[in-house]
């Protein structure tokens, strides 16, 4: 059983991966879906841009905010 590592309304990057197009940035997870090839899958949303990103958890590391 696969265990999702992101909540609903955390912040992530997406990876740069080789042949992949995207602006970098921070998104905000918006959904969990089933996994896909035994990886979790989540929909993404960045704030700039108007539709929602479907990736793998292997694509995403979370955002740590480090004090200040």
């Amino acid at each position: 059983m696969n265990v999702h590592r992101f909540a609903i309304g955390q912040s992530v990057i997406l990876k740069g991966t080789i042949g992949m197009s995207h602006r970098p940035g921070t998104f905000r997870v918006t959904g969990r879906m089933p996994p896909r090839d035994n990886s979790p899958q989540y929909r993404i949303r960045n704030e700039e841009q108007r539709h929602e990103r479907v990736v793998a958890e292997n694509n995403l590391e979370e955002v740590n905010i480090g004090p200040f």
